[in-house]
């Protein structure tokens, strides 16, 4: 049996305070439909870090997975770039 594929997003740990969970906050752009300017939206997800590894101002990327907890359903894949 095969898996679907599953969601991979990109962002910033904002938060590291909990037990093997971050807060990662994703951006995204888009154009607005009337005006045509470019807006940023960013979105916050709550993803698994098992190892404890991550801290604030990483740049990470997060994979979709089955629900963890009540808020939880993403996973920390790697750590793209540490924080300076």
């Amino acid at each position: 049996m095969e898996r679907n594929f599953r969601k991979i997003r990109e962002g910033i740990v904002v938060s590291n305070k909990m037990t093997k969970s971050i807060v990662v906050e994703v951006e995204r752009k888009f154009k607005h439909p009337k005006y045509g300017k470019f807006l940023k939206k960013s979105s916050r997800f709550m993803a698994h870090d098992e190892k404890q590894d991550c801290h604030m101002g990483d740049k990470v990327r997060i994979m979709e997975t089955r629900p963890l907890s009540k808020n939880k359903c993403w996973r920390l894949v790697e750590i793209i770039e540490r924080a300076k």
